[in-house]
């Protein structure tokens, strides 16, 4: 990612945030077969030192990644959402695209079957708690046996981030008339470019 000393955000808390916020993520590996390319949600551990992110995947993408033989990349994106020069009110500009991600690296631990179906059950309970009836993995009998018999198709692994790149590029370089004018049209009701989201993410950098 090119890097630009405006945009860079390098406080590990904040890396943590976005990934509390935006935990669908994407994860890449360079394998001998080539580049393998996933989809999963990941959660923070939270009580680890450092960056350490939980997940799992469906087999056989285990052997596609050839998971804990090298280095992962883990994408989070995000707010994000094309931004107009025809917003800004100047003579001179050129259309960008506003976002915030964080690109985790490290190479993931291989979780055992314990600890793999603990790792799902915290998944399911971190998107299940805000909802009035949520689901439980182990809620009922039937439920246990079942998550007992489907976990053998998933494998789990921690991963201890050892670096990370992130960008939070929010219009830092422009001046506050113009951010006003982006964020105008920004969170305008009905309007083609409307994204409260990335308006409410401008806010917070300014």
């Amino acid at each position: 990612m090119r890097e630009n000393p405006d945009y860079a955000l390098t406080d590990p808390e904040e890396a943590k945030r976005l990934i509390r916020a935006h935990p669908w993520a994407t994860m890449a590996s360079a394998t001998p077969d080539g580049v393998v390319v996933s989809h999963y949600p990941f959660l923070l551990d939270e009580d680890a030192d450092g960056i350490v992110l939980l997940s799992h995947v469906g087999r056989p993408d285990e052997r596609l990644h050839r998971l804990g033989e090298s280095e992962l990349a883990v994408v989070f994106s995000g707010p994000s959402g094309y931004i107009s020069p025809s917003w800004y009110g100047l003579p001179h500009a050129v259309p960008t695209w506003n976002f915030a991600t964080v690109h985790a690296y490290g190479t993931p631990e291989i979780l055992d079957r314990h600890e793999n179906l603990a790792v799902l059950e915290r998944l399911v309970d971190h998107f299940e708690d805000r909802l009035p009836n949520p689901f439980r993995m182990r809620g009922t009998l039937e439920n246990s046996a079942y998550a007992d018999r489907i976990v053998d198709g998933t494998v789990g692994f921690r991963m201890r981030v050892t670096r990370f790149v992130g960008k939070d590029k929010m219009s830092q370089d422009k001046s506050p008339e113009v951010v006003d004018r982006i964020l105008a049209e920004l969170e305008a009701e009905g309007g083609p470019y409307t994204n409260p989201a990335l308006a409410a993410r401008m806010r917070d950098a300014r």
